[in-house]
């Protein structure tokens, strides 16, 4: 049975996660959330569920706005060629999440297979907070992007901060040649 949003507030509580959530009517997309970046404070964000040639599965989280190429994303993320969109049965199998409620909150319910590799766009870990769904989408939860990184290391992962949006590779300080 994956986790519901009492097990992962309770989750976050012992590992000493502060965090606030606001309830609100259930939303389906990006397009959808405009009103709740008015009233929540922090970074809004998307949550893109992927996988690779060889089954690999890939969660990439980023900017609500972020431009991200899901032609070349795959060489930044180190995916085994392109990638494309999981579907809602793997999605629900390996995240215990429909599609809509789709985040990093999710890895809760991938503790012990680490099916799931989650990439976290630069730009959106600039921001000092974030707000993802706690695992259905009529709710939103604020927390810190240092406590994201604490919660995905509790989750038994290790998340990859990559310049995966336009946004993060533009900010992002040049190699040298």
């Amino acid at each position: 049975m994956p986790a519901a949003r009492d097990d992962l507030l309770a989750f976050l509580s012992e590992h000493g996660i502060k965090v606030t959530t606001v309830d609100h009517d259930p939303v389906f997309t990006v397009a959808e959330s405009g009103d709740l970046h008015d009233r929540i404070p922090g970074g809004h964000t998307k949550n893109l569920f992927l996988k690779d040639k060889k089954g690999r599965l890939f969660l990439v989280v980023a900017l609500h706005d972020a431009e991200i190429d899901l032609k070349k994303i795959h060489q930044i993320i180190g995916a085994q060629g392109r990638v494309s969109f999981g579907n809602a049965d793997l999605l629900l199998e390996v995240l215990g999440v429909e599609p809509g409620s789709v985040t990093p909150f999710s890895l809760i319910n991938d503790r012990e297979a680490h099916r799931v590799t989650p990439v976290f766009d630069a730009a959106m870990m600039a921001h000092a907070r974030l707000n993802y769904h706690p695992l259905k989408n009529d709710a939103t939860t604020t927390i810190s992007a240092d406590d994201l990184l604490t919660f995905t290391r509790a989750c038994g992962h290790e998340v990859q901060v990559l310049a995966v949006s336009e946004q993060a590779k533009a900010s992002a300080p040049s190699q040298p040649g």
